[in-house]
């Protein structure tokens, strides 16, 4: 399984011949190394309803005949515009051709910004777990620490867990720090930092906080094979 980083919360999965992108945002995205007409995907899955999330996800599942899971409200939402959706809930799994996805609890907003300026009711922000080849990933979605992740990580050992650390809208590097201790992943990668200046970070010193010395920083772009 080959997995990719691409900016902000953006995660590309390579998994027995499919390829599978967690929250694509990549128009306005300055950190992204990706080409929003260029991203071919077999699967988008989004963690809530929010732009910086959203993304550009209608117009790759509309060019790539995509499928695209996420919370039942945001799925429907993104029904009305001519996509392919598999609605889920938090505590749901769902055993695809792909991979199993279940969604677990995160602790956030999720409205979706309309050019209108009205704000849509996207449903529960979510955490992600995808299982595929015997390994396991947790992308955290945007959230702040909650004990529970104890929990899920005792539930569903994990291989790599992508955890937000830019503050001000989710965990900074402290509690992200703690958050790791608590899902004792073999692996934690930073995301969600310094594509906006209320989220300015330093990752570098985020993994240097990490008990278990577990941490990688990828740079857009950059991959890791488990």
């Amino acid at each position: 399984m080959k997995i990719s980083y691409h900016g902000h919360s953006v995660i590309q999965i390579q998994t027995n011949g499919k390829t599978i992108i967690i929250d694509p945002f990549i128009t306005g995205n300055s950190l992204t190394d990706l080409k929003a007409d260029e991203v071919n995907a077999d699967v988008v899955i989004l963690s809530h309803g929010h732009n910086d999330h959203v993304g550009d996800t209608v117009a790759i599942a509309k060019r790539n005949g995509s499928l695209v899971v996420a919370n039942a409200d945001l799925t429907t939402f993104l029904s009305w515009q001519g996509v392919k959706t598999h609605g889920m809930n938090i505590g749901g799994s769902c055993q695809f051709d792909f991979g199993t996805v279940k969604l677990t609890q995160a602790f956030h907003g999720s409205g979706y910004v309309t050019n209108k300026n009205e704000i849509v009711y996207c449903g529960m922000p979510t955490g992600i777990l995808f299982s595929n080849e015997g390994k396991t990933i947790y992308h955290a979605g945007d959230t702040g620490l909650f004990s529970d992740m104890k929990l899920i990580g005792e539930r569903h050992p994990i291989d790599v867990a992508f955890l937000p650390i830019g503050d001000n809208f989710t965990m900074g590097p402290e509690d992200a720090a703690y958050a790791a201790k608590l899902l004792n992943a073999k692996t934690i990668v930073p995301i969600h930092f310094n594509t906006f200046p209320p989220i300015k970070q330093d990752p570098y010193q985020f993994i240097e906080r990490l008990e278990g010395k577990n941490g990688k920083v990828l740079v857009p772009g950059e991959a890791i094979e488990i």
